[in-house]
């Protein structure tokens, strides 16, 4: 028998100076059995940091058509694919040709930073990409916030990013890599 998703509320306060966005999301995250707390942050900080009514959790590593997140108009067409990691070529290449803006938040240190370097030179000339860093260090730090229920505060500005709870607080500033 497989093992399910193990369940995740988070209620996240967003405000996001940088977009004057001020929004409270009652949010419900499946992990995955192969997915760490670490990677579900992640997650968690994705949407924080692109966060709108219609910015959607997908069924992730559940499904190989699908990102992270997504954000779809009313028509059904993806306006925004958020992945994780370090997605091969090909898969963001046709995200780009799906979607009319494509994010990808690397992660995992010295092995985010190969991946770079092998595949930047293919992925440079694409417009509608953005590729952002989150070192190590505040990855793991986002992973000690995890909970099974969570009250979260996000603040953005100047693309610098907090996120706290009642007893800690992790800074994270992405590296533009793209």
């Amino acid at each position: 028998m497989a093992t399910k998703a193990t369940i995740f509320k988070a209620d996240l306060q967003i405000v996001d100076m940088d977009r004057n966005y001020y929004q409270e999301h009652a949010l419900t995250l499946a992990r995955h059995p192969s997915e760490t707390d670490e990677r579900m942050m992640l997650r968690l900080l994705a949407f924080a940091h692109n966060a709108s009514d219609t910015l959607a959790f997908t069924r992730g590593l559940s499904s190989s058509d699908e990102p992270d997140l997504w954000q779809k108009d009313l028509t059904g067409a993806i306006e925004r694919w958020i992945e994780l990691g370090q997605p091969d070529e090909k898969r963001l290449r046709k995200a780009c040709g799906r979607s009319q803006q494509v994010l990808v938040y690397c992660y995992s240190g010295n092995s985010a930073g190969i991946w770079w370097q092998q595949n930047s030179a293919a992925l440079v000339n694409i417009k509608n990409l953005a590729v952002l860093n989150i070192p190590a260090e505040k990855s793991k730090a986002l992973a000690q916030l995890a909970q099974r229920n969570m009250q979260l505060q996000a603040t953005i500005q100047d693309g610098d990013m907090w996120i706290a709870d009642s007893e800690s607080n992790v800074e994270v500033t992405p590296g533009i890599w793209q």
